[in-house]
């Protein structure tokens, strides 16, 4: 527990309480699926890289054995102790799955000769220790091929931790993934990634200490792990549907479905054995439409047409079905019952959103008005424990019809410092601000308080007594949340509001993952670092020569943009860079400085060298964690 944690209110232990009489707590189903089919598991579930570091400890969510105290919704509570299930688990004939050493499942399926891996984790530490698990108890067998079934890193990254580099060049493993799954699993957390990770703290509530008063799980799965992670391009993409692939002896039949919950993503069915993956565009919640870490808006229409065309497609006939995160789910009544269930969550949201729309309502008032009908209302695979009704409605709304809501009022509003310091003028000072808002909070009403207090932090960052006020508010909207994520960000502005942010400077990492970066994608990055007001006035040109891959690049700095044109070895500019791949990499990423790659040997400049020393001096480096909660 924080030193700093308060105690759950008489309104937080009521407003918890109603949810144990809303929600059908009896139904105990899920444990037994959780744990069907339990082979073995780790003394500990404590796993370490090579240093000795801690990547991964499930060993510390003990606590999730007892009783839903107070200070957590019951039905995340409920969810949370589902997630720490853990070891090997035998899904169907020859199907078995790794849970609970990482966020996702690792699937292992067992070929004529070996076996076939279906998302290795997150980290390269957890798949080795989920491998070694598998071998022990199953046989010691090689893998033929990885299916990576879609782009983010917790499907793909603890790849080199069972199969090498080696292994796909001499053709030994074949690794499937979807179109564009590359381009999306580079490119996705890049451009605007500094900000994401930021975010990402808070919603994943890496800061927080674990337990009753702070993480109890990420809503998707327990947490992440914090390892290597690592990535091998794909041998086989699949571009469409119906498209078959046969692996060691199994007969696997692809479901292209791009721009669902991944922008490349995909399932299969094994015909032969019955079983369906669903990737992750299904699971035993509602899942992110918008992520409130940040990324573009999924399209939930598609989403629901692709979980419809599996259900066609599969759903009469699979006896079993899989997916990337929980537990499975066995028998083809139960799997069409949940497909559809999945399917019209999805459409319902969309269309409903839109429907209200249609009637002159804005973002916010939609989210407050879209409740689930019966059918979907008590049912605990909607229920918002990653994603959240209220932010994936507003994330509808965002994509059709973007961030103004209409109201010229709100065209152009003053910044938040701004408004702030207009608001606690205009309310009577902040004393008064803080004297009413004190009332409302001993009345229970913490989104009210949040909103107000706000404007009092934001017009005097050092006002303490607002800082404090501000903070519990948001506590005990986080004992309150039922998702997830909204807890961990009500939790880690608290914590940051109480004891100051931590301050430092990094540049972009995630090693391998970023050492696939194309030439072009490394470019792009480093114009989003040049400061345009600095580079006002600035032009001039450089032709980069990138030895290793024989690409040549023109830079042409003007009107505050750098702009890249592919080129030749003729082609004129004012300076000349001749540099291989993983320099340009480190320079792009702010990892390695211009004057210290020419010292040693990494870069040769030719032409007007002091162009290119003033163009690295024209670019940011960006703070890892900038203020969120005060300005």
């Amino acid at each position: 527990m924080s030193s700093n944690a308060k105690p759950a209110s008489s309104y937080t232990v009521a407003a918890n309480q109603a949810v144990l009489e809303h929600l059908p707590f009896e139904d105990r189903r899920a444990y037994d699926d959780a744990h069907r089919g339990f082979i073995a598991t780790l003394d500990s579930m404590v796993i370490t890289d090579d240093t000795g570091r801690v990547v991964w400890d499930l060993d510390r969510y003990g606590f999730l054995d007892e009783d839903a105290p107070a200070t957590v919704n019951p039905s995340l509570w409920r969810i949370s102790q589902l997630h720490s299930a853990h070891g090997l688990f035998k899904v169907a004939d020859r199907i078995f799955q790794v849970r609970g050493f990482d966020i996702s499942n690792m699937t292992v399926i067992e070929g004529d000769t070996g076996y076939l891996v279906v998302d290795p984790l997150t980290s390269v530490e957890c798949a080795r220790a989920g491998m070694d698990l598998v071998r022990e108890h199953l046989g010691d067998k090689p893998i033929h091929a990885i299916i990576y079934t879609h782009s983010h890193a917790d499907h793909f990254g603890g790849v080199k931790g069972i199969v090498s580099d080696d292994d796909v060049a001499s053709g030994k493993v074949r690794i499937v993934a979807p179109l564009g799954f590359l381009e999306h699993a580079v490119s996705e957390n890049v451009y605007a990634g500094n900000a994401m990770t930021r975010r990402a703290g808070y919603m994943y509530g890496t800061n927080l200490p674990v337990g009753a008063n702070g993480v109890v799980s990420t809503g998707l799965g327990i947490a992440l792990s914090q390892g290597q992670m690592s990535l091998l391009q794909p041998t086989d993409v699949i571009s469409g549907t119906s498209e078959e692939l046969v692996l060691d002896g199994l007969r696997f039949e692809f479901q292209y479905t791009p721009d669902s919950e991944a922008p490349a993503e995909m399932h299969f069915y094994l015909p032969d054995m019955k079983a369906l993956c669903m990737a992750e565009n299904v699971s035993h919640h509602m899942h992110n439409l918008y992520t409130l870490r940040g990324a573009q808006v999924r399209d939930s229409l598609g989403w629901s047409r692709y979980i419809d065309e599996a259900l066609r497609r599969y759903g009469k006939d699979a006896d079993v079905m899989f997916i990337c995160h929980q537990w499975p789910v066995w028998g083809t009544e139960a799997i069409g019952e949940f497909l559809a269930e999945q399917r019209d969550m999805y459409r319902y949201i969309h269309d409903e959103t839109l429907r209200l729309a249609a009637h002159g309502y804005t973002m916010n008032e939609i989210a407050e008005m879209v409740e689930f009908p019966e059918g979907l209302s008590t049912s605990w695979a909607t229920r918002g424990y990653y994603g959240s009704l209220n932010h994936n409605v507003k994330g509808v709304y965002q994509k059709y019809l973007g961030w103004f809501d209409a109201n010229p009022a709100t065209l152009h509003p003053h910044t938040p410092v701004e408004s702030g310091q207009r608001y606690v003028e205009f309310m009577g000072g902040a004393d008064e601000v803080l004297r009413k808002a004190r009332k409302s909070f001993d009345d229970g009403d913490y989104r009210w308080v949040a909103q107000v207090v706000n404007h009092v932090v934001f017009a005097d960052p050092d006002n303490q007594e607002a800082r404090e006020l501000q903070a519990d508010a948001l506590e005990q909207l986080g004992y309150q949340s039922e998702a997830a994520p909204w807890r961990n960000f009500y939790l880690s502005g608290a914590q940051d509001l109480r004891e100051g942010v931590r301050s430092d400077e990094a540049a972009l990492g995630a090693g391998e993952v970023i050492a696939a970066m194309t030439t072009d994608m490394l470019l792009d990055y480093l114009a989003i670092r040049l400061n345009g007001p600095k580079a006002s006035g600035r032009n001039f040109s450089l032709l980069l020569d990138i030895s290793d891959t024989g690409e040549y690049r023109r830079a042409e700095l003007t009107r505050g943009v750098l702009v890249s044109t592919p080129a030749d070895g003729s082609t004129g500019a004012d300076a000349t860079l001749r540099l291989p791949k993983k320099a340009l990499t480190g320079l792009a990423l702010g990892a390695v400085q211009l004057a210290d790659a020419v010292a040693a040997g990494m870069v040769e400049v030719s032409g007007d060298e002091a162009i290119a020393y003033d163009l690295f001096a024209l670019l940011d480096t960006f703070a890892r964690t900038f203020n969120i909660v005060t300005p």
